[in-house]
């Protein structure tokens, strides 16, 4: 984030505050031999790689670093991961104080979840210039690519479903206003992923009003996202899809379903999901591109590259290993609804 005045608490830049408590604790754990692979080890032998995500609070998400870092030598990416490595390796060193009361350290936690993260085999993207595009899919085509990593495109696989006709944004309005309950269950039990807009919650989406929740003229743009939790919610979304018919026979999917919907402009910004397991997201209204880049340890090796999703497609990736982010474009409302597979 730029730097800026909130209330009176100023905000860093999360690269610069790294650097800084790099340059504090560096002279102290150098000793060490630390490198790069030994502190992601320690960071999982210590609380495991499905700890670092419950440690972190924040599991869905680690955000990119910014884009100005992106061009600079392999040495920044050394810095934003070794001082996450130093802060945990050698906190001792900082008292717990300056961890509690930090916003560098808690809420730019992005270089936190980046070491904890298991390390990326590069092979899964080693080649691979683009999304593989499969027509008229099947379950024995897509057998190569399940659990591969590399991206597929599987086009029309959603087009006979019923949702790409019935989702809406006031069928959603209903649905959740009408089951007692339903809202609640997204912040009590599920997510809710306001990204750049001003919404706090679901219920608050539904409040808009109608020229902007339609995308009039004039009217500010809108992207959010939720992953539901309530059975009823649930059995009734299904009723209007289906699982892909593709998808490998002995695969058990999520009980969660996750929903994004908005209008064209920037959806998500980059990040890595923390979620375990590959996950397909079908588009069933409007057209969203995907920007897809290597993790760092696979720049060197591997391409980054954007494939826009239509109406009727359905995109398989495993968020976990490739940074992503979605761009809405103009025309009509993007709706998409995704789970993870196994």
């Amino acid at each position: 984030m730029e730097m800026s005045e909130n209330n009176n608490v100023k905000v860093f830049n999360p690269v610069q505050c790294l650097r800084q408590r790099y340059t504090t604790l560096i002279s102290e754990c150098e000793a060490q031999g630390l490198t790069l692979r030994s502190m992601r080890k320690a960071m999982r032998d210590e609380i495991g790689e499905r700890g670092a995500g419950e440690w972190l609070r924040r599991p869905w998400a680690t955000p990119l670093p910014p884009k100005s870092t992106r061009g600079f030598p392999v040495i920044n990416w050394v810095v934003v991961v070794g001082v996450a490595a130093l802060v945990f390796l050698c906190r001792n060193l900082i008292s717990t104080d300056l961890m509690i009361s930090s916003r560098c350290v808690l809420d730019n936690n992005f270089f936190l979840m980046e070491i904890s993260r298991p390390e990326t085999n590069c092979d899964m993207c080693r080649g691979v210039k683009s999304v593989e595009t499969l027509h008229n899919v099947s379950r024995d085509s897509f057998a190569a690519y399940a659990y591969s990593g590399r991206p597929v495109l599987a086009k029309g696989a959603a087009l006979r479903w019923n949702a790409t006709r019935t989702f809406s944004f006031q069928f959603f309005k209903n649905l959740y206003e009408e089951i007692d309950g339903a809202l609640d269950s997204v912040e009590d039990e599920c997510q809710f992923f306001p990204f750049r807009t001003s919404f706090v919650t679901l219920e608050s989406v539904f409040r808009m009003s109608d020229q902007k929740a339609a995308g009039k003229s004039g009217e500010e743009p809108w992207y959010i996202g939720w992953s539901n939790c309530n059975p009823q919610v649930a059995q009734i979304l299904r009723d209007h899809y289906e699982r892909p018919h593709f998808l490998p026979a002995e695969s058990e999917s999520s009980a969660i379903d996750w929903i994004f919907m908005g209008w064209s402009g920037q959806g998500a910004s980059f990040h890595l999901d923390y979620v375990q397991r590959p996950s397909w997201q079908a588009q069933l209204s409007g057209r969203k591109t995907w920007k897809l880049l290597p993790t760092p340890e696979c720049e060197h090796v591997c391409e980054s590259f954007q494939v826009t999703v239509e109406k009727g497609d359905i995109v398989l990736i495993d968020t976990n290993r490739w940074y992503h982010d979605t761009f809405v474009e103009p025309g009509e409302i993007s709706i998409s609804i995704g789970s993870e597979y196994d």
